[in-house]
C-alpha cells in the first residue's frame, strides 16, 4: 500500500499527468495496469501517480484484489467512490490528482505499446484552448467468423468521439466545467456531455496519436436489453443540450422511435383484445410482429447466424423495445424540470468532493 504523497518525480521536462481509473475490481484491471507498466518502460514518462476509484457498493468493505506491476507500487492510490457511477467516480478521481492533465483510462482497455511516448507527444501539441486529447481506440473482432450483436456494439467505440475509455483532461478545464455531470448514473453519455460543455465554453477537444485496445467482455445473454436503460439518459442530453446534440456528438440516433412504434402495436393488441376487438387487434398484432421479426433480422443477419446467437436474438428482439420505451418513458419523468444548460455553467454535482474526507485504501 502506499502514502498519500508517493508519486514519481519523473524527468525534469516530461508532461505531468496523472492516470484515474474507476473501477469495479474486474479482473481486467490487472491487465491493464502491466499494459500502462509496459508503454513506459518501452519509453516515454510514467504518470506522477495513478488513482484507482474503487466504486464497489459502500457495503462492500473487502480490499481492492488487482496485481500492481513494481514499477507502479509507489504510484498507486486506491480511494473510496460512493457507489454512483462512474462520472462520479472520475471526479473523485481528479479531484486528488493535482497534475496538469488527467488521463481517464477505463479499468478494461490496454494501452498501446508506445502509449507512454505518443501521449508525451499529444500533451505536448496542445494548444492552451485544448481541454481534452482522445486516444485512437481499437477494439478486437474476431477473424475466423462475423461478430456477434454484441461484439458489434462495442466495436462502435472505435469511431466514438470523446469517450473516457482513453481521454485526457486538462485540470484546469475540468476545473472550469465543474467535472462530469453525476446525474448521468452509468458509462454512457457522461463522457459526451462534458465535451459539448468544453466545446460550448470555448474549449477546443482534439484526436491524439497514442492507441489504446478495448477489448469485447464478457457478457450474458441479455445484455443488451439492460443497455436500453441508457435512454434515460438520451433524454437528460435533449434536456441540458437540445437535440442537436446527436449530431455534434457524432452519436447514432438508435431505433428508439422504432421500439415505441412496435411497443405501441403490441400494447394496442392487448388493449383491443380486452376491448372485445378481435379484428382491430389482429390487425395491431401482425404490425407487431412485423416490427419485432425486422428488428430480429437487422440483428440476426450480419452476425455469425448460430443457432445460440439467434435464439439470443429473438429472445432480446421481443424484449428490448419495450424495456427501452420503458427507460425512455422513466427519463421523462425523471428529467422533466430540468432546463438546458447556460454556457458555460457547472453541473449541480453538490458541494465538491474536495471537501469529503479521502483515506488511502489497501491494493493488494
Amino acid at each position: 500500500m502506499s502514502g498519500p504523497d508517493a508519486r514519481n518525480t519523473g524527468t525534469p521536462g516530461d508532461p505531468e499527468y496523472a492516470v484515474v481509473i474507476p473501477t469495479l475490481g474486474r479482473p481486467s484491471l490487472g491487465a491493464c495496469l502491466r499494459a500502462l507498466a509496459a508503454a513506459v518502460d518501452a519509453g516515454g514518462p510514467a504518470p506522477r501517480r495513478i488513482v484507482l476509484v474503487d466504486d464497489r457498493p459502500p457495503y462492500d468493505c473487502t480490499p481492492l484484489a488487482v496485481d500492481i506491476p513494481d514499477r507502479f507500487l509507489e504510484l498507486v492510490r486506491s480511494i473510496p467512490g460512493s457507489g454512483s457511477g462512474p462520472a462520479a467516480a472520475r471526479n473523485t478521481g481528479w479531484e486528488t490528482a493535482p497534475e496538469p492533465w488527467i488521463v481517464f483510462l477505463d479499468d478494461d482497455v490496454l494501452p498501446g505499446p508506445r502509449w507512454a511516448a505518443d501521449l508525451a507527444a499529444d500533451l505536448a501539441a496542445a494548444g492552451p484552448a485544448t481541454a481534452g486529447i482522445q486516444a485512437r481506440i481499437t477494439v478486437p473482432l474476431p477473424r475466423d467468423r462475423p461478430p456477434t450483436d454484441w461484439e458489434r456494439n462495442t466495436a462502435g467505440l472505435a469511431t466514438s468521439q470523446w469517450i473516457t475509455a482513453d481521454m485526457a483532461y486538462r485540470r484546469a478545464a475540468l476545473e472550469a466545467l465543474g467535472g462530469f455531470d453525476e446525474r448521468f448514473p452509468r458509462a454512457f453519455r457522461e463522457d459526451a456531455d462534458l465535451a459539448l460543455r468544453a466545446l460550448d465554453a470555448g474549449w477546443t477537444l482534439t484526436m491524439g496519436s497514442r492507441r489504446t485496445t478495448h477489448p469485447v467482455r464478457p457478457a450474458d445473454r441479455w445484455v443488451s436489453v439492460r443497455t436500453q436503460a441508457g435512454n434515460a439518459d438520451d433524454v437528460l442530453m435533449n434536456r441540458l443540450h437540445g437535440r442537436t446534440w446527436w449530431a455534434r456528438a457524432g452519436a447514432p440516433r438508435g431505433r428508439l422511435p422504432r421500439h415505441l412504434a412496435v411497443t405501441a402495436a403490441g400494447a394496442g393488441a392487448l388493449a383491443l383484445t380486452a376491448a372485445g376487438r378481435p379484428r382491430a387487434a389482429a390487425v395491431s398484432a401482425a404490425l407487431w410482429l412485423a416490427g419485432t421479426a425486422e428488428f430480429a433480422a437487422a440483428r440476426v443477419l450480419p452476425g455469425p447466424r448460430t443457432p445460440d446467437e439467434i435464439t439470443t436474438m429473438a429472445l432480446t428482439s421481443t424484449v428490448i423495445p419495450p424495456v427501452a420505451a420503458w427507460h425512455w418513458a422513466r427519463g421523462l419523468l425523471r428529467h422533466r424540470r430540468e432546463q438546458p444548460r447556460e454556457r458555460g455553467a457547472p453541473p449541480p454535482n453538490g458541494a465538491g468532493h474536495t471537501d469529503r474526507e479521502r483515506m488511502d485504501g489497501p491494493v493488494r
